[in-house]
């Protein structure tokens, strides 16, 4: 009976001193992407909203693809990730009843200084793509179903490219392990800008292909479809998701820099309505 009732004691005490213990806070988790992590946007932005709600934030930081399966299995109550299709299919399947954009960056190319494949300065992705494959120049590819790494090979097949040999290297893990293999083996890899502005240990690396159109990063957020997990914080997940897409939230993206250069670019304005 003692231990029964401590838990509750414990509470009690905790909060008549106006002190609310870690296992009885208000939480949500939020499947979202290396990027947003590795990068320091959500070091950044995720303390402002929770001073403003008493809501913590939990991210489990993955591969779009996992991400979304982690909202599939309902492990979490909101995902907030970098692949439209993926993310559209996520919806079709009714595992979210609606998208909403939060925010974009874009993709680049980034390579040794000797730049082997003499793609420096080229602003055709496809074209810098099949220069690699001509020369057979090391890539380091994500290899984890990330939002990344299904953009990755978007591009291969518009090149008419399958990527494959000793040449191609695919480490199945997050942009911040790929770019400091590339680093490591003076190597090319294809990162979301955001990242490698955060990223340090760059050694030879530098952005050599960029400014296609092909390379624009859309982020999208969307609330786990209660209906179909019913254990899902519904009330505190849609409070996250409104407040990213307020002026508020999506001020607090745009603060965000590394080295004077802004990360992100917010793009909800015009957004009508609440998460539902």
């Amino acid at each position: 009976m003692t231990r029964r009732l401590l838990p509750a004691l414990l509470l009690l005490l905790a909060l008549s001193l106006g002190v609310a213990p870690a296992w009885a806070q208000r939480f949500i988790t939020v499947a979202s992407t290396t990027s947003t992590e590795q990068s320091g946007l959500f070091g950044h932005i995720l303390p402002i909203f929770t001073r403003e709600t008493g809501i913590e934030v939990r991210v489990v930081a993955l591969g779009t693809g996992q991400a979304l399966d982690v909202g599939r299995r309902g492990d979490a109550d909101v995902v907030f990730v970098h692949d439209t299709a993926a993310e559209e299919k996520f919806i079709a399947e009714g595992f979210a009843t609606r998208r909403y954009p939060v925010m974009y960056n874009d993709f680049v190319i980034v390579g040794p200084a000797a730049d082997p494949a003499g793609v420096g300065g080229l602003r055709d992705v496809v074209e810098a793509y099949r220069r690699i494959a001509l020369k057979q120049a090391p890539f380091i590819s994500r290899g984890d179903r990330s939002g990344t790494h299904a953009a990755e090979l978007r591009l291969w097949q518009q090149a008419g490219i399958r990527p494959e040999g000793a040449w191609y290297r695919e480490i199945g893990q997050g942009m911040g392990p790929a770019l400091n293999t590339g680093s490591a083996q003076d190597a090319y890899v294809f990162t979301d800008r955001g990242t490698w502005l955060a990223f340090q240990n760059r050694g030879s690396l530098r952005i050599l292909v960029e400014g296609d159109r092909k390379l624009f990063n859309q982020y999208g957020v969307m609330l786990v479809n209660p209906v179909r997990h019913p254990h899902v914080k519904a009330s505190d997940a849609r409070k996250f998701i409104d407040w990213l897409v307020s002026p508020e939230g999506q001020a607090a993206i745009a603060r965000y820099t590394v080295g004077g250069a802004q990360l992100f670019f917010p793009n909800a304005a015009g957004v009508p309505g609440r998460p539902s």
